[in-house]
């Protein structure tokens, strides 16, 4: 029976689970808002099982009747409304919004003082019965607006290109934490027109340029300052004509409600302040340059100048031929041809281009009789408006300039040759010139050479009158390819160049200038000798190693000298240097890198990081290797290698003459010395709470060169016994970065750091109160940069420590100091005190800390309640539900939600008095004490009948399985009661057979029924 009723209960617990609780919603308070300005409310419901749209209702508890029920507005009821409420909603003051049938929108358009208040919202019941919640409560709280933006109202009158400062004042006091965003506006058109936005400062301290301003903004040309508390300084560098209107500053008063969404509650905008902006139209004229006459098939090129205007103008230019304009450019660079000026430029006959900010090219590649005639050419200076399009200021015309073909007339010959070297070295470049004097004429030339020795002389090379070019058979061979040069350096200059001489170049040279004309019945011809001596080189090619510091402290300038040394040194032979390194522990030497002969750069694979700090200067015979930053793998055996090259087989790469080795050199890269010393003593500095003070950190002595400075500063609190923290650190990259308890922006607006000097930086603390006392001190780090762009740390030092303590400032107060124990059970809350001996000054303040520390882990700061009671969350109290209030004027109250195994510990609190000081609205930390710690123990909490049955797996089992096994034994002891039935009845109803027949046989005399009857008869007679 037991069993029974256990199985019952079980599954009729399964059946509630499965039906499902209705539920109201509304959004979470308290909810603070500005009077004057709307909310907006929202209320949702789940888990009905009527209609879809449900119906909603308002009520208000106000402040003077908590428990008074005020009905506001009703989806449902048109009367619902009270008569103190009803005219504001016939109004649409107040008025619900239906989003889903299930979601509704409680919207006050403009908010009342009175309208501080609970509000409730209830949704009607549509089940068939109750269950579940049918109205849900949020506070809201009605506030003063106490922002105010101004901003003198005037008139302003700049020309084009001058700055503009415009400053706004904004401010607020409202009680709450509340941010500050400040935007600036421009209107146009009068104010038909939407305002632009020109910049804005966040919520979250922000810059954002407007869309028209992004490009202005990132050149500096744009910002917004804040200068002080409340003053906003809007700057704009260089007017623009497009900045002309009416500006005005916005701000607007924003809020974090309790579900972390950010919402605006109060908003003001400045008086309008004008700006008229003058276009700078400075005056210029515009020129054409061309040459009056051209050749037929000849460029040509007229540039239009543009001379005045300003710094930097915007211009566009057009192009007239015969007072038609035939192609224009905007200030932009767009292009605009007519059609067949257009088809020229695309076939490559013409082209339209900007040679610099005032000069506009129109180029003609090949003159034709089309081409005479008249040009002209127009630049107008613009301006580009908000919309996009370009406004001219100005517009000029150049004067015409007239175009004429010239033909060519027929001038006389005259030949003469020059050279100016007849005594060259070996591989020294020989360059003879052949120059026909007279009028312009086709002409042809042969260069003939007669060795020294000989007689006979050999063809060199010739240059037919259509451009064709011979060479002799030897100076074509492939051996002596690209070893001889022959051009044309005008119609009536010829020039054959040898780029790099060999012995055999010696001897007599003869130019032969040719013209052929239509009366004569031969060419005419022109012919001039020179003799040549090619001197031999000696192989005296000497290569000397030098270096100035065998010894480079780290990051200096490694440098070495490779001299070259030879009888030639005059000339500018063709060198190529290569310099060898090879590192410590090494037998090679790897190329470090080869500049050859033509300048030409060529880096070894071996020690790539050379690249990035290494430079090579050569003269004719010296070159120098200076390596920048020396870093420790710079170690090791240096070495230059020189090779003379053979100009005649450069292509080959066969070295010509001759090719040396230094002697190796040994370089040796030590690390600097690092010189940092940091002030050690220690020092005490007693300040007044909310005052502000600098914490110094002196650098005695430094080293120099390409080193950094990283500072750290640490903490230690004078309340909590825990090791050193981080405050912040600027490191190396001067990068500023804070602590992780120090991350919040109320501790990062406290902290900061500001280097004086460079032998001095201090540590900024603002409004020094309670928890700030304990002992500083820093830690300097020398770093050097790598070439590698790795950084080495030198040396560290830390400083002495500077322990910085409150002057009292008021009467002591006083906290219980009686041992506490606190015994809580798992999942169920628990209530921690602190109380204060007496009750205090009436007209003081108190703010509390609540702190823990649990087995085998740090202090932490759990809680601040302060003096104007907003909560302070530490990093751990975040992470769980938890309550700080003060229950009455002398306990504070610690209350702990739900309370896990985690949370056994000690705990205590630290209160702090505070007094107005000075005027009334600077309160001051008159003194603090801290209570004796209080030990929390928790103890495992009992457990439910449903989860004892799911935390046991054979029960849950046993109870599953049981009704299926009590259901088959009592079937089948059902079908065995059935089966004995039925085999008695069979019995039964047999017996009764077999009796009948004996009966009928007994009557009729007869001996049926057995043998054993007749004996017994026989027997009997």
């Amino acid at each position: 029976m037991a069993r029974v009723l256990c199985v019952a209960s079980f599954f009729l617990f399964l059946t509630k689970l499965s039906i499902g609780q209705r539920e109201v919603t509304v959004q979470k308070g308290p909810l603070f808002r500005a009077e004057g300005y709307p909310i907006s409310i929202g209320c949702n419901v789940t888990g009905y099982q009527g209609p879809s749209e449900q119906h909603f209702q308002w009520s208000v508890y106000l402040p003077t009747a908590p428990t008074q029920e005020v009905q506001i507005v009703s989806t449902k009821d048109v009367t619902f409304s009270y008569a103190m409420y009803a005219p504001r909603v016939q109004s649409r003051e107040i008025y619900v919004e239906r989003v889903q049938g299930n979601s509704v929108l409680l919207h006050i358009s403009e908010l009342q003082m009175k309208d501080t208040g609970e509000y409730e919202c209830h949704t009607p019941n549509t089940d068939g019965k109750y269950y579940g919640s049918y109205s849900a409560k949020t506070n809201l709280i009605v506030i003063p607006d106490t922002l105010s933006a101004t901003m003198s109202s005037q008139t302003f009158s700049k020309e084009e290109g001058e700055p503009l400062e415009l400053i706004c004042k904004a401010s607020k006091a409202t009680a709450q934490h509340t941010h500050l965003s400040v935007t600036w506006y421009l209107m146009q058109d009068g104010g038909r027109s939407q305002a632009t936005r020109i910049i804005s400062l966040s919520k979250d301290f922000m810059l954002i340029p407007g869309p028209l301003y992004t490009e202005r903004f990132a050149a500096g040309d744009v910002r917004l300052d804040k200068l002080g508390v409340a003053t906003y300084r809007l700057s704009i560098e260089k007017l623009q004509p497009s900045d002309q209107g009416r500006l005005f500053c916005e701000a607007m008063e924003w809020i974090q409600d309790p579900d972390e969404t950010w919402t605006f509650i109060t908003k003001k905008q400045t008086d309008q302040t004008t700006l008229r902006i003058q276009p700078s139209v400075r005056d210029f004229h515009v020129n054409i340059t061309a040459e009056s006459t051209f050749a037929e098939g000849k460029p040509l090129e007229l540039i239009c100048l543009v001379v005045g205007s300003g710094r930097d103008p915007q211009l566009q230019g057009s192009w007239f031929f015969n007072g038609i304009e035939i192609a224009h450019m905007d200030a932009g660079g767009v292009q605009d041809l007519k059609k067949d000026y257009k088809e020229r430029a695309s076939q490559g006959q013409l082209q339209v281009s900007r040679l610099g900010p005032k000069a506009f090219s129109l180029k003609i590649f090949a003159v034709g009789p089309e081409d005479t005639g008249t040009y002209r050419c127009a630049v107008a200076e613009v301006v580009r408006t908000q919309t996009g399009s370009w406004q001219v200021l100005q517009r000029r015309q150049s004067p015409d300039s007239h175009v004429h073909l010239k033909k060519p007339a027929a001038r006389s010959v005259v030949l003469s040759t020059k050279n100016k070297q007849q005594a060259v070295w070996e591989g020294e470049e020989l360059t003879l010139l052949c120059k026909a004097g007279g009028a312009e004429s086709p002409l042809s030339v042969i260069w003939w050479h007669i060795p020294q020795d000989q007689t006979q002389p050999e063809f060199v090379a010739a240059i037919g009158q259509d451009g064709i070019v011979q060479l002799g058979a030897s100076y074509g061979a492939p051996s002596y390819h690209g070893n001889i040069r022959l051009g044309k350096v005008n119609w009536a200059t010829f020039q054959l160049e040898i780029t790099s001489t060999t012995i055999t170049d010696s001897g007599m040279y003869e130019c032969r200038v040719s013209e052929r004309t239509q009366n004569q019945a031969r060419d005419l011809s022109w012919t001039q000798k020179i003799s040549v001596t090619v001197k031999s080189l000696e192989s005296s090619l000497q290569v000397r190693l030098m270096s100035r510091q065998p010894q480079v402290r780290l990051t200096n300038t490694l440098d070495l000298s490779c001299i070259v040394v030879a009888n030639y040194s005059d000339l500018k032979v063709p060198l190529t240097v290569t310099w060898q390194f090879q590192p410590v522990g090494s037998q090679v030497f790897h190329q470090l890198i080869r500049i050859t002969h033509d300048g030409t750069v060529e880096w070894g694979d071996f020690l790539s990081h050379f690249q990035k700090k290494t430079k090579v200067s050569r003269s004719s015979f010296r070159s120098q290797l200076l390596i920048h930053d020396a870093a420790e793998e710079d170690t090791g055996t240096y070495r230059c290698k020189v090779e003379v090259y053979d100009r005649n087989s450069l292509h080959t790469n066969s070295p010509w003459r001759a090719s040396a080795v230094s002697h190796p050199l040994r370089i040796a890269v030590t690390l600097p010395e690092s010189k940092l010393r940091v002030d050690s003593s220690s020092r005490v500095q007693e300040v007044s709470v909310n005052s502000n003070t600098d914490i110094e950190c002196n650098i005695l002595s430094r080293s120099f060169g390409n080193l950094q400075l990283a500072i750290i500063w640490y903490f230690s609190p004078i309340y909590i016994n825990s090791s050193w923290l981080k405050i912040l650190e600027m490191d190396q990259n001067s990068i500023v970065k804070y602590g992780d308890e120090f991350h919040t922006p109320q501790r990062k607006q406290k902290f900061h750091i500001e280097k004086v000097s460079q032998y001095l930086f201090q540590l900024h603390i603002l409004n020094v109160e309670d928890r700030d006392q304990g002992k500083y001190h820093c830690a300097v780090e020398e770093w050097l940069l790598s070439t590698n762009g790795t950084w080495r740390k030198l040396g560290g030092e830390k400083s002495g420590l500077t322990e910085l303590k409150l002057k009292p400032t008021g009467s002591k107060i006083r906290i219980s100091k009686v041992y506490q124990t606190e015994n809580a059970t798992e999942h169920r809350d628990v209530a921690i005190r602190c109380s204060l001996e007496s009750s205090g000054n009436s007209a003081s303040l108190y703010s509390v800390m609540w702190y823990r520390n649990r087995e085998n882990s740090r202090s932490e700061m759990l809680v601040h309640l302060q003096h104007d009671g907003l909560l302070e969350y530490g990093e751990e109290g975040l992470r769980r539900p938890l309550h700080c209030y003060r229950s009455s004027p002398t306990d504070f109250v610690l209350k702990l939600h739900q309370v896990e195994m985690e949370d056994a510990g000690i705990y205590w609190c630290r209160v702090a008095e505070w007094q107005l000081h000075g005027h009334s609205s600077k309160w001051v930390n008159q003194a603090s004490d801290e209570s004796q710690r209080i030990v929390l123990t928790v103890q495992p909490s009992e457990p439910t009948f449903p989860s004892r049955i799911c935390s046991s797996a054979p029960l849950l089992y046993f109870l599953l399985t049981c009704p299926f096994v009590l259901f088959i034994l009592l079937l089948i002891s059902l079908l065995c009661l059935f089966w004995k039935t039925r085999r008695l009845s069979t019995l039964s109803f047999n017996a009764q057979k077999e009796k009948a027949l004996w009966v009928d046989s007994k009557g009729a005399g007869g001996r049926i029924t057995n043998g054993r009857d007749d004996e017994e008869e026989d027997e009997g007679n």
